[in-house]
């Protein structure tokens, strides 16, 4: 009954943020729902192999944005590409210092909590390495929801454009006919099974996205997802996202939150603060350079990018990057850390 009733709740919280015409209304009106109601105590939960399908139904569609010459430009990438390095030490930096001074966390449980990686990877390196495996959990859990749910509204501070649900594209549920519903199936299928024997980043959507890119930007098909079908993969996204609070306490959950706006408010002003630099010496859009540098998980800025009709390619490919970076550079330079903050 548990899952029934957050997707339920999911749902609803997603049809009335669509109905308000809010921008990427059902993804983050499931996170909103459920995140409240778990921090009431309501009984949700989404049984973890549910995400997976939903995950590359998302990878898929991503995939669908992408068209012969859209990389036209690809080596203007460079500078920001490299600009994310530096990004990622400044970031990862300033997040620990706050962990580790501000909120009082030990070398680990910080040094894993302030890192901009994925939450499953983060959580495995830092339990192994003593951190708090539950708090580094829900920190990068309050991470991702913080930032996924204010981006759009920044992106539209900035532009001083409005950022709505009326902006998207409507697919018609008429619009997959039989061959694009087994080019879609064969995509996901494929791309799960490459991502998972090639172990990609995040492989449930990165190798079905890849599967997908590759057969629309050779103009294999055209097939494009259906709107319905789309907004079910959001509804049980965030509905995944929401109830990772439910098993915590409220206060906890209310006390990682708290934390986790601060350290949200240093994130994001680093961003801004390199997305500026980066946009004004590559030439490259500031819209696709602030997503791109987001500190969120890939498949929800992914969705955001498509949603907000930014340069998808750029913005997933500079978050695998970025995960690969953290993965990679986490444990080499973990006791460093640790001597420097003796």
């Amino acid at each position: 009954m548990k899952p029934l009733l957050t997707l339920s709740i999911a749902a609803i919280g997603g049809f009335s943020m669509w109905w308000l015409s809010l921008p990427l209304p059902w993804l983050l009106g499931a996170m909103f729902a459920t995140g409240l109601c778990a921090l009431l105590q309501a009984p949700m939960a989404i049984p973890p192999r549910a995400r997976p399908p939903m995950t590359a139904m998302i990878g898929v569609m991503i995939g669908s944005s992408f068209h012969a010459g859209m990389f036209a430009h690809w080596t203007e990438w460079a500078i920001p590409l490299l600009g994310l390095v530096a990004f990622i030490a400044v970031s990862g930096t300033a997040s620990y210092f706050y962990f580790r001074r501000i909120a009082g966390f030990d070398h680990a449980t910080a040094y894993f909590s302030g890192m901009p990686g994925g939450v499953v990877e983060m959580v495995i390196l830092g339990s192994e390495r003593g951190g708090d495996e539950r708090m580094i959990a829900l920190v990068h859990s309050a991470r991702i929801f913080l930032v996924v749910s204010s981006i759009p509204f920044l992106l539209a501070l900035i532009s001083g454009e409005p950022v709505s649900a009326a902006n998207n594209r409507y697919v018609p549920m008429a619009a997959l006919d039989l061959a694009g519903g087994l080019w879609f199936l064969a995509a996901a299928g494929a791309g799960t099974a490459i991502g998972v024997v090639l172990r990609f980043p995040a492989r449930y959507l990165t190798g079905p996205l890849a599967v997908s890119a590759g057969l629309h930007y050779f103009e294999v098909t055209d097939f494009m997802l259906p709107t319905a079908l789309t907004a079910c993969a959001q509804i049980v996204l965030g509905a995944s996202i929401g109830s990772r609070f439910a098993a915590a306490a409220p206060s906890m959950v209310l006390k990682v939150m708290a934390l986790s706006i601060g350290s949200i408010a240093i994130l994001l002003t680093i961003t801004l603060l390199f997305a500026f630099a980066v946009a004004h010496w590559s030439g490259s859009p500031l819209e696709a350079v602030i997503l791109a540098y987001s500190p969120g998980g890939i498949a929800e800025m992914s969705l955001v990018a498509v949603a907000l009709h930014v340069e998808a390619p750029f913005v997933v490919l500079h978050h695998i990057v970025r995960v690969l970076i953290v993965i990679a550079g986490a444990t080499a330079t973990f006791s460093l850390v640790n001597l420097g903050s003796r």
